[in-house]
């Protein structure tokens, strides 16, 4: 731990060096490996790069970055850090007042404009007055830096680079002392912990931080370690010993144990670049280790821009894009304060495919790093295309010039290796999407398996929820639960879901996907959640779903479940999305229909046994909205086999009910839909049912 007089005392050597005063272009368009450079002086960007910056965020795909840069009401932001920022309040304030400097200081550096320059100043000022930077304890007395310390240590480093030569020489050690005590031992700590876990003396959250919930923190040096929460502190880390580099004797210590964090990190994407926190995580989660990787190559001429696959990533994230029609909304009834729900605006041209707290939006602003640095013409395509580019990087390394090419018909149906199936008819808002989650426990998981997505003429007709609570104690809680998915439920149980004591963490609940096909205009898949369900109802013998996707507006559910001793219903849910107050289902005899502006579905059940058909909503108090859906029901017994045939039609188009026939080994289903005539059969003796047209 360094101390204000040993840290001013290698501060005293510090040169006034201006981060932007060499015109160093970026790193060339080169495939890594390549050979290391010669040290730049920006830690992302030099002068010569501004003229570009400032082009591409004249764009209209740099529409929404730009108003958060020059849109800002700078009065009511000094108002802020003057007169209302609260000291003891990192959760809302201390990341406020880091949001504003990182806009100043970035806003400075592209224009020069004075009041941005003053009003980056204030910002250090009002940050530097904090007397620790996080509100996470080890031992009930040391701060260990998991999200507010990192962010704030990045924004003193982005600023001292940004804000360059207007420093003077007392600022600038000012400020590196500012990250040589508050901000680099605080990320230290907590990458040590996750590291060493079995040498941590306990972790807490400061007991003067106003939050909305108690959570027992006792193994998170554990389970934080395979979450997005180790990346923030492994770049903030890295980024403080680059910048302090020479000038503070525990810099190489902090890049040491940073690199290894970020490779030991390295191996929570899978083989073909897949995350499992989902996309809204997975974007600024692969931004910070991108961003610490190219720091090392631009200053130190070290090439850690391979650790996972970047082409495989932004494949990933492509999978995963799902817009939608409609304008963008905002739920009026939102809270202000910190409550520990999500919140914000939803903009359908931005959706994807949403399963646990994936969000409402992709980004993909790491896609233009990836087409540059990995030579991807597919990613510049991404870059250009897909979901929105929000963050600064975004403007550094967007090149409209850039070779594009078009996602190929392998990309239309993918079973990715965290057990997720997507299937496709393309990425525009008409076209048609099926989402299955299978696969095993992650952290910001839902009680989710074998859920379904069903996307089709513009509109979610089979729903995934949004802005589930982070904390038990809050309603919308319950949008974390098997009963607010479109998945089954045992005599009205889910599968396995922890309590929420420990915040988001991962379940044991795991699906295992059996078998995975695809012809011209076709997916099938079956996934087996019964490990999932048997540690809630150990009398589960059997719980597969099977999913055949007849692009691009029929979709087959067929579920079957066994049990042992007494005899229990078996209910699946489809939701329905009515986060707009524009969705609805109606419910007749064994049928119902989905509807929304822009398309209808409707869903015909047929089983075994007797079936039930109904509508209902999910029990949440009014100010959380209306969550309805769809649901049927298999009467009480202890084997189930029941089929819910959907079609999917435009307004003003009636969606045709198929007929689903019993026979003597699985299904049949027949009948005509739009003009097309279908008939199929699935044999269901097997494990894996047999597909046949």
């Amino acid at each position: 731990m360094s101390t204000r007089r040993s840290f001013l005392k290698t501060a005293t050597a510090l040169a006034g060096v201006c981060a932007l005063n060499r015109s160093n272009s970026v790193v060339a368009a080169t495939p890594v490996p390549a050979p290391a450079p010669a040290p730049m002086s920006g830690l992302f960007f030099d002068r010569a790069d501004i003229p570009h910056i400032r082009a591409n965020l004249e764009l209209p795909r740099f529409a929404t970055l730009r108003a958060k840069l020059f849109g800002r009401d700078l009065a009511a932001e000094e108002r802020f850090l003057r007169d209302e920022i609260k000291l003891t309040d990192h959760i809302m304030d201390q990341a406020k007042a880091r949001g504003i400097l990182e806009h100043a200081a970035l806003v400075f550096a592209l224009t020069g404009e004075k009041r941005e320059l003053a009003l980056a100043r204030l910002a250090i000022q009002r940050l530097s007055a904090y007397a620790a930077w996080d509100y996470f304890l080890e031992g009930g007395t040391q701060v260990i830096g998991l999200q507010r310390a990192p962010e704030t240590t990045i924004a003193f480093c982005l600023a001292l680079d940004w804000l360059g030569a207007e420093l003077s020489a007392a600022e600038r050690a000012a400020m590196e002392e500012q990250i040589a005590t508050k901000g680099a031992p605080a990320c230290f700590l907590s990458l040590y912990g996750m590291k060493y876990p079995d040498r941590v003396r306990g972790w807490s959250m400061d007991p003067a931080e106003k939050f909305p919930g108690k959570m027992d923190l006792s193994r998170w040096p554990l389970i934080l370690n395979a979450t997005n929460l180790k990346i923030i502190p492994t770049c903030a880390l890295g980024l403080a010993a680059i910048c302090l580099q020479g000038r503070h004797p525990d810099a190489a210590r902090w890049l040491e144990l940073a690199q290894q964090s970020a490779q030991s990190f390295a191996t929570m994407y899978g083989s073909d670049g897949s995350f499992d926190e989902g996309a809204g995580y997975w974007g600024y989660t692969t931004l910070h280790l991108i961003l610490f990787a190219e720091a090392q190559y631009r200053r130190l001429g070290i090439d850690q821009r391979s650790l996972i696959n970047y082409r495989g990533t932004v494949r990933y994230a492509l999978s995963l894009a799902m817009p939608t029609a409609g304008a963008v909304y905002v739920n009026a009834k939102e809270k202000k304060e910190y409550t520990a729900v999500p919140k914000g605006e939803i903009d359908p041209a931005k959706g994807l495919v949403n399963f646990g707290d994936s969000g409402t939006a992709i980004d993909t602003s790491i896609a233009s790093w990836v087409g540059r640095v990995h030579a991807d013409p597919l990613s510049d395509q991404v870059a250009r295309t897909i979901g929105s580019l929000e963050l600064w990087p975004a403007a550094v390394w967007f090149r409209p010039d850039a070779a594009l090419a078009a996602p190929g018909p392998e990309l239309l149906d993918v079973n990715l290796t965290n057990g997720l199936v997507i299937s496709r008819t393309g990425w525009a808002v008409a076209d048609s999407v099926v989402a299955l989650r299978s696969g095993g426990p992650a952290n910001h998981e839902h009680a989710d398996r074998n859920s379904v997505i069903f996307k089709a003429y513009g509109e979610r007709l089979f729903h995934d929820p949004f802005k589930a609570a982070y904390i038990p104690n809050h309603p919308r809680w319950l949008l974390r639960q098997t009963e607010a998915h479109s998945a089954l439920l045992i005599g009205g149980k889910g599968h396995h879901y922890h309590d929420g004591r420990e915040g988001t963490n991962a379940s044991w609940a795991w699906a295992h996907v059996r078998d995975f096909r695809t012809g011209p205009s076709w997916m099938s898949v079956t996934s087996d959640a019964t490990e999932a369900y048997q540690l809630v109802l150990p009398q589960v013998r059997r719980v597969v779903r099977t999913l055949v996707f007849l692009k691009p507006d029929v979709l087959i559910v067929l579920d079957r479940v066994n049990l042992a001793g007494a005899p229990l219903p078996v209910q699946a849910r489809f939701q329905v999305f009515n986060d707009d107050e524009q969705g609805r289902v109606v419910a007749s005899d064994r049928s119902f229909t989905t509807q929304r502006p822009g398309a209808r579905l409707t869903a015909t059940a047929s089983g075994v046994g007797a079936i039930t058909v109904r509508a209902g909503k999910l029990d949440l108090p009014e100010a959380e909205g209306v969550h309805p859906f769809g649901e049927v029901e298999s009467a009480s017994a202890l084997d189930h086999e029941f089929i819910t045939v959907s079609t999917a039609a435009p307004t003003g188009s009636s969606p045709s009910a198929l007929v689903a026939e019993r026979t003597s080994n699985g299904w049949r289903v027949s009948g005509t839909h739009l003009g097309r005539a279908i008939k199929m059969t699935l044999i269901t003796t097997a494990e894996v049912p047999v597909l046949t047209f």
